[in-house]
């Protein structure tokens, strides 16, 4: 089993951009802790306290564990001390595979969050320099999609989520002053089943999200190729 970090920027990017594929991997035994950045607050209808218990709620309903870094909101740089920090829960968590939002994007936080998380593999594995926990270098680097920009995205390897699509409809509901009170953003949820079923359909499954990776994924057979 493998121990795997997700970062998000703000609570519900990880949900939005990966829910299916966090509950799945839970679901098989995987260790998953996902980071929030920040708290995600100001917004029209939320508050911290609300939206913390609105990130507890998610993480409850894809079964895995949550960290809050403690960022500003709408002000996330980076920077020496930010990339120490992420390295430092990194290291604590022992962290084989991580995740993080793609890096083209409108919004500033998620051009930081992911330049810091970048850095922060690398420093995660310094021996000489003063964090928690012991070095390690994270074997993957994943991207995934919760971008603000109005583009379609362009994976290079997809993630089957069937029978997970429930799992992280409700993990995003959980969000009520983020995707139930604002009547505008309650379309979303079934803009990204259409997302699954299209992705889906272009692997031979029922449901799937999209990821990235600059680094080559090695295969040791044509076993675990979902269409042949």
């Amino acid at each position: 089993m493998a121990n795997i970090l997700v970062v998000g920027p703000h609570p519900d990017d990880q949900e939005l951009g990966m829910g299916g594929t966090i509950a799945k991997l839970a679901s098989q035994g995987h260790d998953v802790l996902l980071l929030d950045m920040t708290n995600g607050e100001p917004t029209p209808h939320g508050d911290p306290k609300t939206r913390a218990i609105e990130a507890d709620k998610a993480a409850e309903i894809l079964g895995v564990k949550r960290k809050l870094l403690g960022l500003p909101n709408r002000m996330v740089e980076h920077n020496l001390e930010s990339r120490h920090k992420v390295a430092g829960v990194i290291r604590e968590h022992q962290a084989d595979i991580v995740f993080t939002p793609y890096f083209q994007d409108a919004h500033p936080d998620h051009i930081a969050t992911t330049r810091i998380v970048e850095d922060a593999r690398f420093d995660s594995k310094l021996t000489k320099i003063d964090l928690p926990g012991e070095p390690i270098y994270p074997k993957w680097l994943f991207y995934y999609y919760c971008t603000h920009l109005r583009w379609v995205a362009d994976p290079n390897f997809l993630f089957d989520i069937s029978g997970f699509e429930k799992t992280k409809r409700d993990s995003i509901v959980a969000y009520e002053t983020q995707f139930v009170i604002p009547e505008k953003n309650r379309k979303i949820v079934e803009w990204l089943d259409g997302m699954h079923s299209y992705y889906g359909s272009r692997i031979g499954v029922e449901s799937a999200e999209p990821f990235f990776t600059k680094e080559p994924i090695g295969l040791t057979g044509l076993d675990s190729l979902t269409q042949l």
